[in-house]
């Protein structure tokens, strides 16, 4: 684990480097052209690039890096009064302050998408381990306990309990996990696990570290929806009829 952030932050710190380099590059590219073609109007929205891509790149630490060797260069190289940190005039002061302001929106916009993708990258992820195993389960109590599990490593929960009533001949069946951790007596979301002809059981969340998601969101919901129909898969491997199949049969007999 050290390891990892050490390797993370000496990538941070390279990133930081060669975005502040590039900002550089690009001062000196814009002084070639000359102030004069460009405009500092224009030169402040290409400065926005670099910005922006070293952001995508390397992170946000990179991009505010950037952001600021940017905002320095600008004011030195291309606001009145020249190769000095003064602002003569307040149309310089008003194009540095919105130069800032949209680079930090760029910046703080970029991150977040940045974050929801990983987010979802890792929940997919979490989704296709989930019904890789839940497809080899040969047990409801195996269903609750895979549940569990990954709910717990994927949300930090303090505790979470599967709850699994196969059948209705059949004693519930109740999995937590971590393993004999304890609680607040009350879960903080109860999920119903519902197949297509009753509800064969729940999930208890107790919130961890982080906040829970929404009970009603897509991914908790998705949970709830493969763990309920691995139970009705097994239902119907284990020859079980289900209360819809018995009322049929029973009102056939009469």
């Amino acid at each position: 684990m050290n390891k990892y952030h050490l390797n993370l932050s000496a990538r941070m710190i390279e990133g930081s480097a060669i975005a502040v380099g590039l900002v550089l590059a690009t001062t000196a590219v814009f002084l070639l052209i000359g102030r004069n073609v460009l405009g500092e109007g224009v030169i402040a929205l290409l400065y926005l690039v670099p910005i922006g891509w070293s952001t995508t790149r390397w992170g946000q630490l990179a991009g505010m890096s950037a952001a600021v060797t940017a905002f320095l260069t600008f004011n030195f190289f291309f606001i009145p009064p020249f190769y000095t940190f003064q602002i003569g005039s307040v149309e310089g002061w008003l194009l540095l302050v919105i130069f800032l302001v949209v680079s930090t929106v760029i910046i703080g916009r970029i991150q977040y998408g940045l974050q929801r993708a990983h987010v979802r990258e890792r929940e997919a992820l979490f989704m296709y381990e989930l019904s890789t195993s839940l497809a080899g389960a040969r047990t409801p109590e195996i269903v609750a306990r895979t549940l569990a599990r990954q709910l717990q490593q994927m949300l930090q929960a303090e505790l979470v309990q599967v709850v699994v009533e196969p059948d209705e001949s059949v004693d519930a069946i109740m999995v937590g996990v971590p393993t004999g951790s304890s609680a607040a007596e009350n879960p903080d979301q109860v999920l119903p696990m519902l197949a297509p002809h009753r509800m064969v059981g729940e999930i208890r969340l107790w919130h961890g570290r982080v906040p829970l998601p929404p009970a009603n969101g897509i991914l908790l919901q998705n949970f709830a929806e493969q763990g309920a129909l691995a139970i009705e898969r097994l239902q119907a491997d284990t020859g079980l009829p289900t209360p819809l199949a018995s009322a049929s049969g029973n009102g056939s007999h009469n």
